[in-house]
């Protein structure tokens, strides 16, 4: 009878473990978008939840709108979004609102189309103006409205910008309206983001379309111009997971909004300058940060 019941024990142990090994073995694909940043997310989310027992399928590298469309489609279940992005690009509300009305109306949005918002970070990845910073100083350009200034006096100056912004409806047209001035058609060079960086610091333009967090901008010598109007958006960053991928796996909330907490502007700006400036590789940057913080 002893050797009967501890039988049924030892089975109803593996019965129970293999429950667990199953639920852990949930497929979560993890998505991002085709910059330093969200590559860097990416593998770092990739990495976390392989430690935590989760099968991964990591699907980087996407534009920006295929990303989202891939997650609505139930492609993707989790990647990192920025909220001035979903409000503006995504649900087409141009109203100007702080970073909590932004978090709170684009939560509530996306909750419609069966994507949850977690906790928000403190990174607000938003767009940016930025001049050589001895340029800068040079010419007396602090804010967006000085560049304006010079421009409608008569000046030209030159702007790279990637393609994204030179036509999405919170990009460069409406940003030259705000302020009262255009750079003109053909002092606009259209190139890949990571092309700006380089463009800029190689005088090939005076001034160019950068990501507040972005690592290069310190390391560059560059100065961000004050958005003294306000135009952009807060993009504040946050993991978005498909609602059905949650309900089926609850404790990925409180998995990822404990990376979020780890996250602000020095941090991210830190972790991009790894990958661009000291060419280390996105996987080791993500990996060493989660050793860091003790999360592998």
């Amino acid at each position: 009878m002893a050797k009967a019941k501890i039988i049924r024990l030892l089975a109803g142990a593996a019965a129970l473990a293999f429950c667990v090994a199953s639920a852990n073995a949930q497929t979560i694909v993890v998505g991002g978008k085709n910059f330093t940043e969200q590559q860097v997310l990416a593998s770092l989310t990739s990495q976390y939840l392989m430690a935590k027992g989760y099968t991964v399928d990591e699907r980087a590298g996407l534009g920006s709108a295929a990303v989202r469309q891939a997650q609505e489609s139930g492609q993707v279940d989790v990647y990192w979004e920025y909220t001035g992005t979903s409000l503006i690009t995504y649900n087409g509300i141009e109203e100007k609102l702080d970073a909590e009305a932004t978090y709170q109306r684009v939560s509530e949005l996306d909750a419609e189309k069966g994507l949850t918002w977690l906790e928000p970070s403190k990174a607000n990845n938003t767009y940016a103006i930025a001049m050589r910073a001895a340029d800068a100083t040079e010419q007396d350009i602090a804010s967006i409205t000085d560049l304006a200034e010079k421009i409608n006096g008569g000046e030209t100056v030159t702007f790279a910008s990637n393609a994204e912004f030179y036509s999405r409806p919170d990009g460069l047209g409406p940003m030259e309206e705000v302020y009262g001035f255009e750079f003109g058609r053909s002092n606009i060079s259209r190139m890949d983001t990571g092309l700006v960086y380089q463009a800029l610091r190689d005088a090939q333009v005076d001034t160019g379309l950068v990501f507040a967090t972005d690592g290069r901008v310190p390391a560059f010598d560059f100065v961000i111009l004050e958005d003294d109007k306000g135009y952009f958006a807060n993009y504040a960053l946050a993991p978005v997971v498909r609602t059905e991928t949650l309900e089926a796996n609850p404790e990925l909330e409180e998995q990822l909004n404990a990376v979020s907490a780890l996250l602000d502007d020095q941090v991210m700006a830190q972790l991009n300058a790894e990958v661009d400036v000291e060419q280390k590789s996105i996987e080791a940057v993500a990996k060493a940060f989660l050793e860091e913080h003790n999360l592998i």
